[in-house]
């Protein structure tokens, strides 16, 4: 089967919005251990440290010191254009209100002394204007001043984050969008509202493909507070709907997080999957232990040596079982970015991954019972009949004498009309047919 990514499910019907992301992303990186009350604490701690910080940094705050609200910055124009205006208005005053004039200049005298200053400079002016440019001067300095000193309330637009950032061999380092994300969710959960209580954290949980395990199938949004089983509840995989088809299904299934197996027993006919497992880790401690040296000196070992450095072999897990319903995230010790098990339908696994972990926002969706949201959904695109390349396929035969191809895919039609005659009795037999599974 082919697959396309999506980032939108079926059958919804109410878009809600939730800010997504968190700081940098590194490929192939596991945080240590931690638990949700962990990170919880601390990133409280932290928010109160920083309000104590602002409000001591308030405080100390006086009227000398320069603020950015108040920062008023003038062009050179502007300075320019006030500098000559002034100018300007001293002259007006100098010509309304003239000097007295000395007694002894009468008549012509006063007029030959007129006649002559109109065909000098004017020292008043000449004065005002280098007075007013040595002002235009100052005033520019103290600005550059000014600005230099309010440059640490502000950030400096041409230091770039991806620039200092540099590829190591690990991968290249990615900031995850942090922009709200508009989510489409089923009406049915929106019938009840339970509010979120704050501090809330949430985590993004991803689900990875049972058989091309680079493929991630989905990835959701669940609250520490939610026990296990809603998780599980909205884990999609289409060999739960095989087995239901077939007649077949089974309801048990567990999680595997660090060293204990939290399994599903809420239906009564539910078996415990990790019973097998507990009672070989006791009765053949010989072969357990070689295998579990196996595994941590091989590639895997390695390919975490390369990452973290040197880390010495830990002695053999004490693998333990508990009650999937039981168990909140909140109550978990698990690794950020590290692989887990999810089993279901007896061999059906896929990998787990816990990638990041955050304090609950104002935007995020803040109804109960609309989580875990599914913030990605894997699309698979099945295969149209071979024949009449409209319909979609509903059968697949193997090793068919009469196809192109082996196997090759039918809808429901095609397939008859192939296959059968009017009496509905088949042409041959030498076939071997299958409902091909589109649900």
């Amino acid at each position: 089967m082919d697959f396309i990514e999506s980032s939108v499910p079926e059958a919804l019907d109410c878009d809600l919005s939730f800010p997504r992301g968190g700081p940098i992303y590194v490929p192939n990186m596991v945080s240590p251990s931690t638990t949700v009350p962990q990170f919880e604490n601390s990133i409280i701690s932290e928010l109160q440290n920083l309000e104590a910080e602002l409000s001591q940094d308030a405080t100390r705050i006086s009227d000398d010191d320069v603020s950015v609200d108040d920062l008023k910055i003038f062009t050179e124009d502007e300075l320019m254009d006030m500098s000559l205006k002034e100018v300007f208005e001293g002259m007006e005053n100098n010509e309304n209100h003239p000097p007295p004039s000395d007694q002894s200049k009468v008549g012509g005298g006063e007029k030959r002394s007129r006649k002559k200053r109109k065909g000098t400079n004017n020292p008043i002016l000449e004065s005002g204007c280098i007075e007013k440019v040595e002002q235009v001067v100052r005033i520019k300095q103290k600005q550059e001043e000014d600005k230099e000193s309010a440059r640490l309330h502000s950030f400096n637009p041409a230091c770039k984050i991806n620039e200092t950032l540099k590829p190591g061999r690990n991968g290249r380092m990615r900031s995850l969008r942090s922009t709200n994300y508009t989510k489409k969710v089923s009406a049915a959960d929106l019938q009840q509202h339970i509010p979120v209580t704050f501090p809330e954290i949430l985590l993004s949980v991803e689900v990875y493909h049972n058989v091309r395990q680079c493929v991630k199938t989905q990835e959701l949004l669940v609250l520490g507070k939610q026990p296990l089983t809603d998780l599980r509840d909205k884990i999609h995989c289409s060999m739960d709907q095989v087995m239901q088809k077939a007649g077949q299904y089974d309801p048990s299934g567990y999680f595997l997080i660090e060293d204990v197996f939290y399994t599903d027993l809420r239906d009564p006919s539910a078996i415990n999957y990790a019973k097998p497992i507990l009672d070989w880790l006791r009765n053949s401690k010989e072969e357990v232990q070689k295998k579990w040296e196996y595994i941590i000196s091989g590639r895997l070992h390695q390919k975490h040596k390369a990452i973290m450095g040197e880390v010495y072999a830990s002695n053999l897990p004490r693998f333990a079982s508990i009650e999937m319903q039981k168990i909140r995230f909140c109550d978990l010790l698990f690794r950020l970015g590290a692989g887990y098990l999810y089993c279901h339908q007896g061999d059906c696994t896929h990998t787990l991954v816990i990638r990041d972990m955050r304090l609950f926002h104002t935007d995020d969706v803040h109804n109960r019972t609309v989580y875990p949201i599914v913030t990605f959904q894997l699309k698979m695109v099945f295969k149209k009949c071979s024949a009449c390349k409209i319909f979609r396929a509903t059968k697949v035969t193997a090793d068919d004498k009469w196809t192109p191809q082996n196997p090759c895919y039918f809808c429901d039609e095609c397939f008859s009309l192939l296959h059968f005659n009017d009496d509905g009795l088949p042409y041959y037999n030498s076939f071997l047919e299958y409902d091909y599974n589109h649900d």
